[in-house]
């Protein structure tokens, strides 16, 4: 069942529980002193919130304070750290330039050497081959000089027949002479044979007797030192 509220019937106020501020009997009221003391009491509370507010914006002011000397130290110590970096990678890059360097005039001595050694190498060689050039030239030319002797002594020896002038009993005595001629040199030749045999015989005999005399003298050494043990 619904319910609907009489609103002919006069509405009641609520009205609050307060009660009006007693005044001593027999007292006098000084308002002005009560707003005096009033104003006293704000003043006072006015001047310690504005106090507290002081001392609370210079503590802000210290910690702000603070708060910059330490980012100012935090960027002197990373500005210092950074400095410090760059040194050590100049220096870095500085012994790497050195190191470069020192290689490149390394490869470059290396190389001056190699050219110097193989320009040396066939220096000798052309020199060589030169000396073997000269030599060879100097034992073509003494060849050739031993040659041309001998041609030049056979050509001595060596005359012309010139027979075409003489006639039959001429070319028999000159035939006949040249027969003696042919057995003179042919016995010659065997006295040469000879003789160069005897020679060689001669000096191999020696060589023998020279080396028997060493062999003899080295078994002396031999014993005398088996004599002083």
């Amino acid at each position: 069942m619904l319910f609907i509220p009489d609103e002919s019937k006069p509405k009641q106020k609520f009205m609050p529980n307060i009660s009006a501020p007693k005044i001593p009997d027999g007292e006098k009221v000084d308002f002005d002193d009560i707003h005096r003391k009033r104003q006293e009491k704000d003043l006072s509370e006015l001047q310690s919130l504005i106090e507290a507010h002081f001392i609370q914006r210079k503590k802000e002011e210290e910690e702000l304070i603070a708060l910059v000397n330490r980012i100012e130290k935090r960027r002197a110590e990373r500005a210092e750290q950074q400095r410090v970096r760059a040194e050590r990678e100049k220096e870095r890059q500085a012994r790497l330039a050195e190191e470069k360097e020192r290689r490149e005039l390394e490869e470059q001595r290396k190389k001056l050497d190699d050219d110097a050694k193989k320009k040396k190498v066939l220096s000798n060689m052309t020199q060589q081959y030169g000396a073997v050039q000269k030599s060879e030239s100097r034992r073509g030319a003494k060849k050739m000089t031993e040659r041309e002797k001998k041609k030049k002594i056979l050509a001595e020896r060596r005359k012309a027949l010139n027979i075409d002038h003489l006639n039959e009993d001429k070319l028999k005595e000159k035939a006949s002479e040249l027969w003696q001629r042919l057995m003179e040199l042919e016995a010659d030749k065997f006295d040469f044979s000879e003789k160069l045999k005897r020679q060689k015989y001669d000096i191999n005999q020696l060589l023998a007797r020279v080396k028997d005399h060493q062999n003899a003298k080295g078994r002396g050494k031999g014993k005398m030192g088996g004599r002083l043990r």
